[in-house]
């Protein structure tokens, strides 16, 4: 039976899941490869977590993604993790293996650095210093990433400073956490700003930096992609920097699962993008 000849089945798993943009972002590449299938939102409470991920292989289904708030619980279930998500803690994509058991990988860091090589190719994480706002699930993919990069140092920057602290210990390097109050001082020769927390996001309040010390060279990048130009990427690109926002990260973490899932690596196109784009508003 070839790819073209069999029936697909993959999904991601939370709660709420509702709201998804990974259904767009496969059923597009299904059409685009030919393939028949679907890629379904589950929506999962906690307690049947393990239930649900263990039911994989019986219903046929290649894989899932995994997003909030199973990252870190789904790691329990699996029979193997991948290294790189042990490191970050986290998983957001489950293979079903032929023999039936199931295996975790994190391709939020891989998602991350490819949306911006993907806008500026001639970025490089070595170029200066790197400051980075927030120290939860998607600091950690975005830190391991940028230190496996080259970055020379990142600054780690969170209003609680204990989980700045503990993270840093835990990658050790180039990591180094900063008191959320020395914020603004530190951007004086920073290289790139990456904002990881939820402020900006449709609903919550902007982010509370002002930019004046950021060199103008600098690239400056938020993972959030609802809005798609969050108050700090306008901030940013008023004053005459580069910006980044968060879709072409959802978008590139979810290539290196449809591959694990279906063997095709596929292509991030105008025409996906522009879908998403509208979707968002």
């Amino acid at each position: 039976m070839t790819a073209q000849e069999r029936f697909w089945l993959a999904g991601v798993m939370g709660q709420p899941v509702i709201h998804s943009r990974s259904p767009m972002i496969h059923g597009h590449w299904f059409a685009q490869y030919g393939l028949k299938g679907a890629y379904v939102p589950l929506a999962i409470p906690p307690e049947r977590l393990e239930a649900a991920l263990r039911a994989l292989p019986a219903l046929g289904f290649s894989g899932c993604n995994i997003t909030l708030p199973h990252k870190v619980a789904a790691m329990a279930v699996m029979d193997e993790v991948d290294p790189r998500a042990r490191r970050i803690g986290a998983i957001n994509c489950v293979v079903v293996r032929p023999d039936g058991s199931l295996f975790g990988c994190n391709n939020d860091g891989f998602g991350y650095l490819e949306s911006v090589r993907e806008r500026f190719p001639d970025w490089r994480a070595d170029a200066g210093p790197i400051v980075v706002l927030g120290a939860g699930g998607g600091a950690r993919a975005v830190v391991a990433a940028l230190a496996d990069a080259g970055a020379p140092e990142i600054r780690l920057v969170n209003r609680n400073a204990d989980r700045a602290v503990a993270l840093a210990a835990e990658y050790g390097g180039p990591v180094r956490a900063v008191d959320w109050s020395r914020r603004a001082e530190i951007l004086d020769d920073a290289a790139m700003l990456v904002n990881t927390t939820t402020q900006g996001m449709t609903g919550q309040p902007a982010l509370d930096l002002a930019l004046d010390r950021l060199p103008v060279a600098a690239l400056v990048s938020d993972i959030v992609y609802i809005p798609l130009e969050t108050p700090l990427l306008a901030a940013a690109r008023a004053r005459g920097n580069r910006t980044v926002n968060g879709l072409g990260m959802l978008i590139n973490q979810a290539r290196p699962a449809f591959q694990a899932w279906f063997g095709i690596l596929p292509e991030v196109t105008a025409e996906l993008r522009a879908r998403l784009e509208a979707s968002i508003g």
